[in-house]
């Protein structure tokens, strides 16, 4: 009777979960389209994307600051109507009233200089001043062109180290583009699969379930004949309840993986998904050697070492620079001319030159400059340990996943035959029982290997694809195809 309410609750349950799944759209889905969708729409693979996006135009900020760079600037108006102090030929002060407006406008061409660390410029300006009150005048002033250089710092070059890094930068960036890519579809695996879990488990839950419940029944027949012991029946009836336990955890835990899964794909709470669980995997081996030859090739890690060691060393550079003489340097030469009539302000130009040269010595800094030097030294030294030591991690990862998923398909086919073994076991234990050629502790063992091999089944699934696309991540590289990875950097920019 116990078991007969307890069925009907656990079936009841399923009813309402069913007329709930009803109101959704089904959505079937296999094990390529779930790793495709989420490279698509995820919201991880989205805000990888945008993380591209954005070292793109860095780099391009980086390559316009090479090119000629074109300006205008204008002042228009700038009234000034204020009393000031005014010295006069004697040498006393008075006040005077000064009622003024100015206006300008200039063009200014730029140039870095990449190998220098300097600045080329060509400006070209033309002021007017308006003078208001009792000596109205109007005067003009302007400078048709001027060239010149300026040099913030004579011994430290920052242009010359953004040519070595940015490049750099962004092929590292590509590179951790198409590695975020692999993390998407690393963590697609593990939800697939954790649903794929959680859909084996209450398939095997019911048939436990509907199998104790037969089995119950059964025994209660045979105890009333007298044939079995109390003691087993009570067995039995406990087979029951934890069946029904384990069906209705197997139910919220399918509705909690598919929540997971539903969210990391960008999908609504109307769509209900179904997995379609992979039969079979490829037969592949990876050659351990050519697996790091193609890692150091493609993997960012590589990029991100070598741009480390030269920022280190730019670094170094710029604080021996800092710690001794500062100069900086700027030189012009043009024409210029005032006139107050505005024909004849470029008429017969005079020649203008500048030229000035700043010095900084430090005499008493408390070894200040020095002892960024050298923290900037120490700096480097364990950069290059830390890139020295992370390179044999690198070749020790490669060597240990390579292994590593080799070994997941035999794995896998052991898995897939105890599957296999230990259903053919339960389902004779079962019939022995039937016939009461075993008991139920025999029947109880048979039943929970089955459930364990099931269970070994998927994770070796996941295992073999978890490597797979583990072995991806590092080499960016697809065995299956035989090919790099690569996408199209044009079309995520548009």
């Amino acid at each position: 009777m116990k078991s007969t309410k307890i069925y009907l609750l656990f079936i009841l349950n399923f009813f309402f979960l069913t007329l709930r799944a009803q109101e959704k759209v089904v959505e079937e889905l296999t094990f390529e389209e779930v790793i495709e969708l989420a490279r698509e729409q995820s919201p991880d693979a989205i805000m990888a994307k945008h993380q591209f996006r954005a070292n793109y135009w860095e780099f391009r900020t980086y390559k316009a600051d090479f090119r000629p760079n074109l300006s205008l600037g204008t002042t228009f108006p700038e009234f000034s109507r204020t009393i000031k102090r005014n010295q006069n030929d004697d040498g006393t002060y008075s006040y005077v009233e000064d009622n003024l407006n100015t206006s300008s406008a200039q063009l200014n061409l730029r140039q870095n200089v990449g190998f220098t660390g300097g600045q080329i410029f060509a400006t070209s300006n033309l002021a007017r001043l308006d003078v208001f009150g009792d000596d109205n005048s109007i005067s003009y002033l302007s400078t048709p062109i001027s060239i010149g250089y300026r040099q913030p710092v004579l011994f430290y070059n920052e242009y010359k180290w953004q040519k070595k890094i940015e490049p750099l930068k962004y092929d590292e960036a590509k590179k951790k583009y198409i590695s975020s890519l692999e993390d998407v579809s690393l963590k697609a695996v593990n939800y697939f699969f954790d649903l794929a879990l959680a859909q084996q488990n209450l398939q095997v839950a019911k048939i436990n379930y509907s199998n104790a419940d037969t089995l119950y029944q059964i025994a209660t027949g045979r105890y009333n004949i007298g044939t079995i012991a109390e003691n087993e029946l009570m067995q039995m009836e406990l087979s029951v309840l934890n069946a029904g336990s384990s069906l209705n955890s197997a139910l919220v835990d399918l509705e909690i993986r598919k929540f997971q899964l539903r969210s990391f794909l960008g999908f609504n709470e109307k769509v209900d998904l179904e997995l379609l669980i992979p039969k079979e995997i490829p037969s592949l081996t990876v050659d351990v050697d050519q697996a790091l030859e193609i890692a150091r090739e493609n993997n960012p890690n590589i990029i991100a070492f070598e741009r480390q060691l030269i920022e280190a060393e730019r670094d170094v550079a710029k604080a021996r620079s800092e710690k001794g003489l500062q100069a900086d340097l700027y030189a012009s030469v043009g024409y210029t001319q005032q006139s107050s009539d505005f024909s004849s302000v470029y008429v017969n130009p005079q020649d203008q030159q500048r030229v000035s040269l700043g010095l900084e010595i430090p005499i008493l800094d408390w070894g200040l400059g020095r002892g960024r030097y050298k923290m900037a030294q120490s700096s480097q030294e364990l950069i290059r340990t830390t890139v020295e030591q992370s390179r044999t991690d690198f070749v020790q990862n490669v060597y240990l996943n390579v292994m590593q998923f080799n070994l997941q398909d035999d794995q896998f086919l052991i898995a897939a035959k105890s599957d296999t073994i230990a259903q053919k076991r339960y389902d004779m234990t079962k019939q022995r029982f039937l016939i009461g050629k075993v008991d139920v502790l025999d029947l109880n063992v048979a039943l929970s290997e089955k459930d364990v091999a099931k269970t070994n089944y998927i994770s070796a699934l996941r295992k073999y694809w978890s490597n797979f696309y583990n072995l991806r991540k590092i080499t960016l590289y697809d065995f299956i195809q035989d090919q790099s990875l690569d996408t199209d950097f044009d079309k995520l920019i548009e």
